[in-house]
Protein backbone atom coordinates (compact mmCIF):
# COMPACT_ATOMS: atom_id res chain seq x y z
CA UNK A 1 0.00 0.00 0.00
CA UNK A 2 2.41 2.52 0.51
CA UNK A 3 4.78 1.82 -2.74
CA UNK A 4 0.74 2.12 -4.38
CA UNK A 5 0.58 5.36 -2.69
CA UNK A 6 4.46 6.90 -3.25
CA UNK A 7 3.42 6.00 -6.84
CA UNK A 8 0.18 7.57 -7.62
CA UNK A 9 1.56 10.48 -5.37
CA UNK A 10 4.33 10.91 -7.70
CA UNK A 11 2.33 11.06 -10.84
CA UNK A 12 0.40 13.65 -9.17
CA UNK A 13 2.73 15.91 -8.13
CA UNK A 14 5.25 15.77 -11.07
CA UNK A 15 3.04 14.77 -13.86
CA UNK A 16 -0.17 16.59 -13.24
CA UNK A 17 0.60 19.69 -15.57
CA UNK A 18 0.86 17.67 -18.80
CA UNK A 19 -1.56 14.83 -17.63
CA UNK A 20 -4.35 17.88 -17.43
CA UNK A 21 -3.26 19.40 -20.02
CA UNK A 22 -4.35 16.12 -22.06
CA UNK A 23 -7.13 15.37 -21.04
CA UNK A 24 -8.50 18.75 -20.96
CA UNK A 25 -7.85 18.83 -24.38
CA UNK A 26 -9.67 15.73 -25.09
CA UNK A 27 -12.15 15.01 -22.24
CA UNK A 28 -14.43 17.45 -20.17
CA UNK A 29 -12.99 19.49 -16.73
CA UNK A 30 -15.45 17.37 -14.83
CA UNK A 31 -13.90 14.00 -15.63
CA UNK A 32 -10.41 15.14 -15.47
CA UNK A 33 -10.93 16.44 -11.70
CA UNK A 34 -12.66 12.81 -11.14
CA UNK A 35 -9.61 11.66 -12.60
CA UNK A 36 -7.33 13.39 -10.21
CA UNK A 37 -9.45 13.23 -6.92
CA UNK A 38 -9.19 9.04 -8.42
CA UNK A 39 -5.21 9.67 -7.67
CA UNK A 40 -5.55 12.26 -4.79
CA UNK A 41 -8.01 10.34 -2.17
CA UNK A 42 -5.79 7.04 -1.59
CA UNK A 43 -2.96 8.94 -0.46
CA UNK A 44 -5.20 11.24 1.54
CA UNK A 45 -6.80 8.50 3.56
CA UNK A 46 -3.22 6.73 4.05
CA UNK A 47 -1.77 10.15 5.14
CA UNK A 48 -4.55 10.55 7.46
CA UNK A 49 -4.20 6.93 9.02
CA UNK A 50 0.02 7.04 9.35
CA UNK A 51 -0.62 10.84 10.88
CA UNK A 52 -0.38 11.53 13.91
CA UNK A 53 -2.81 13.65 15.31
CA UNK A 54 -0.90 16.64 16.18
CA UNK A 55 0.69 16.42 12.85
CA UNK A 56 -2.38 16.37 11.01
CA UNK A 57 -2.97 19.53 9.58
CA UNK A 58 0.54 19.99 8.95
CA UNK A 59 0.09 16.77 6.63
CA UNK A 60 -3.12 16.96 5.34
CA UNK A 61 -3.61 20.65 4.59
CA UNK A 62 -2.79 20.82 0.68
CA UNK A 63 -4.16 17.81 -0.12
CA UNK A 64 -7.48 18.86 1.65
CA UNK A 65 -7.23 22.24 -0.06
CA UNK A 66 -6.45 20.45 -3.54
CA UNK A 67 -9.48 17.82 -3.67
CA UNK A 68 -12.09 21.10 -2.53
CA UNK A 69 -10.59 23.01 -5.23
CA UNK A 70 -10.89 19.81 -7.34
CA UNK A 71 -14.50 19.03 -6.55
CA UNK A 72 -15.22 21.96 -7.76
CA UNK A 73 -14.44 21.30 -11.00
CA UNK A 74 -16.29 18.08 -11.16
CA UNK A 75 -19.15 19.70 -9.69
CA UNK A 76 -19.50 22.49 -11.98
CA UNK A 77 -17.38 21.35 -15.00
CA UNK A 78 -14.72 24.58 -14.93
CA UNK A 79 -11.48 23.51 -16.15
CA UNK A 80 -10.42 26.97 -14.24
CA UNK A 81 -10.87 24.83 -10.46
CA UNK A 82 -8.28 22.36 -11.84
CA UNK A 83 -5.92 24.70 -13.29
CA UNK A 84 -5.79 27.01 -9.93
CA UNK A 85 -3.93 23.95 -9.09
CA UNK A 86 -0.24 25.21 -9.19
CA UNK A 87 -1.39 28.26 -7.43
CA UNK A 88 -2.88 26.42 -4.74
CA UNK A 89 0.69 24.33 -4.15
CA UNK A 90 2.38 27.23 -4.29
CA UNK A 91 0.40 29.01 -1.91
CA UNK A 92 0.82 26.70 0.32
CA UNK A 93 4.28 26.15 0.20
CA UNK A 94 4.78 29.63 0.40
CA UNK A 95 2.88 30.00 3.86
CA UNK A 96 5.22 26.74 4.76
CA UNK A 97 8.54 28.82 4.10
CA UNK A 98 7.06 32.29 5.55
CA UNK A 99 5.69 30.64 8.86
CA UNK A 100 8.91 28.84 9.07
CA UNK A 101 10.67 32.29 9.80
CA UNK A 102 8.79 32.66 12.58
CA UNK A 103 11.15 29.96 14.56
CA UNK A 104 14.10 27.74 12.62
CA UNK A 105 14.03 29.15 9.16
CA UNK A 106 12.90 25.83 6.47
CA UNK A 107 16.62 25.83 4.63
CA UNK A 108 18.03 25.87 8.53
CA UNK A 109 16.04 22.43 8.63
CA UNK A 110 17.05 20.85 5.20
CA UNK A 111 21.14 22.25 6.37
CA UNK A 112 21.08 20.64 9.54
CA UNK A 113 20.01 17.34 8.27
CA UNK A 114 22.99 17.52 5.62
CA UNK A 115 25.89 19.33 8.68
CA UNK A 116 26.87 16.83 10.94
CA UNK A 117 28.93 19.03 13.02
CA UNK A 118 26.35 21.49 13.16
CA UNK A 119 26.12 25.37 12.24
CA UNK A 120 28.24 28.00 12.18
CA UNK A 121 26.66 31.51 13.05
CA UNK A 122 27.05 32.81 9.40
CA UNK A 123 25.67 29.80 7.61
CA UNK A 124 22.54 29.91 10.26
CA UNK A 125 21.92 33.94 8.93
CA UNK A 126 22.67 32.45 5.40
CA UNK A 127 19.98 29.71 5.72
CA UNK A 128 17.88 32.72 6.67
CA UNK A 129 18.40 34.75 3.70
CA UNK A 130 18.00 31.81 1.30
CA UNK A 131 14.54 30.89 3.07
CA UNK A 132 13.49 34.40 1.74
CA UNK A 133 14.64 33.86 -1.59
CA UNK A 134 12.06 30.56 -2.09
CA UNK A 135 9.52 33.12 0.25
CA UNK A 136 9.83 34.93 -3.41
CA UNK A 137 10.73 32.65 -5.41
CA UNK A 138 6.90 30.85 -4.56
CA UNK A 139 5.01 33.98 -4.41
CA UNK A 140 6.09 34.65 -8.22
CA UNK A 141 5.53 31.40 -9.56
CA UNK A 142 1.83 31.41 -8.28
CA UNK A 143 1.49 34.71 -9.47
CA UNK A 144 2.06 33.49 -13.12
CA UNK A 145 0.36 30.22 -12.47
CA UNK A 146 -2.71 32.27 -11.60
CA UNK A 147 -1.91 34.97 -14.50
CA UNK A 148 -1.81 31.14 -17.31
CA UNK A 149 -4.93 30.00 -15.28
CA UNK A 150 -7.05 32.56 -16.12
CA UNK A 151 -7.79 31.99 -19.33
CA UNK A 152 -9.18 28.61 -20.70
CA UNK A 153 -7.07 29.69 -24.26
CA UNK A 154 -3.97 28.96 -21.95
CA UNK A 155 -3.74 25.63 -21.28
CA UNK A 156 -0.75 24.58 -23.55
CA UNK A 157 1.32 27.60 -22.07
CA UNK A 158 0.10 26.45 -17.95
CA UNK A 159 1.20 23.25 -18.84
CA UNK A 160 4.50 24.09 -20.52
CA UNK A 161 5.42 26.63 -17.22
CA UNK A 162 3.97 24.87 -14.19
CA UNK A 163 4.95 21.16 -16.09
CA UNK A 164 8.97 21.79 -17.53
CA UNK A 165 9.68 25.66 -16.68
CA UNK A 166 8.91 25.85 -12.65
CA UNK A 167 10.28 23.12 -11.95
CA UNK A 168 13.42 24.00 -14.33
CA UNK A 169 13.77 27.03 -12.53
CA UNK A 170 13.48 24.95 -9.27
CA UNK A 171 16.28 22.87 -9.75
CA UNK A 172 18.53 26.00 -11.17
CA UNK A 173 17.69 27.57 -7.35
CA UNK A 174 18.22 24.92 -5.51
CA UNK A 175 21.57 24.10 -7.34
CA UNK A 176 22.66 27.63 -7.08
CA UNK A 177 22.20 28.18 -3.49
CA UNK A 178 24.12 24.84 -2.84
CA UNK A 179 26.83 26.23 -5.20
CA UNK A 180 26.72 29.45 -3.39
CA UNK A 181 27.19 27.76 0.09
CA UNK A 182 29.88 26.10 -0.57
CA UNK A 183 31.83 28.95 -2.53
CA UNK A 184 30.93 30.60 0.99
CA UNK A 185 32.04 28.02 3.77
CA UNK A 186 34.09 25.22 2.03
CA UNK A 187 32.64 22.58 4.10
CA UNK A 188 32.47 19.67 1.77
CA UNK A 189 30.90 15.43 2.64
CA UNK A 190 31.77 12.74 0.81
CA UNK A 191 29.45 12.86 -2.52
CA UNK A 192 30.79 13.25 -6.05
CA UNK A 193 29.27 16.88 -6.11
CA UNK A 194 31.37 17.39 -3.09
CA UNK A 195 34.57 16.48 -4.33
CA UNK A 196 33.88 18.26 -7.38
CA UNK A 197 33.50 21.55 -5.65
CA UNK A 198 36.17 20.76 -3.41
CA UNK A 199 38.58 21.24 -6.23
CA UNK A 200 36.86 24.21 -7.90
CA UNK A 201 36.52 26.18 -4.45
CA UNK A 202 39.31 24.35 -1.93
CA UNK A 203 39.15 24.87 2.01
CA UNK A 204 39.96 27.82 3.30
CA UNK A 205 43.71 27.28 3.89
CA UNK A 206 44.35 25.00 1.81
CA UNK A 207 47.74 25.48 -0.39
Amino acid sequence: MKILVGVLTTILVVLYPLGIWFGLTHFSARTVSLWILALLVPSLLYRFRKARREDLWAVLRIPLVIGVVVSGGALFDDRRFVLAMPVLINLALLATFATSLRGTPMIERFARMQEKDGLSDAQVAHCRQVTWVWVGFFALNASIAAVLASNEAWVSAWATYNGGIAYALMGVLFAGEYVVRQYRFRRYGDGLHDRLLRRIFPPRGDT
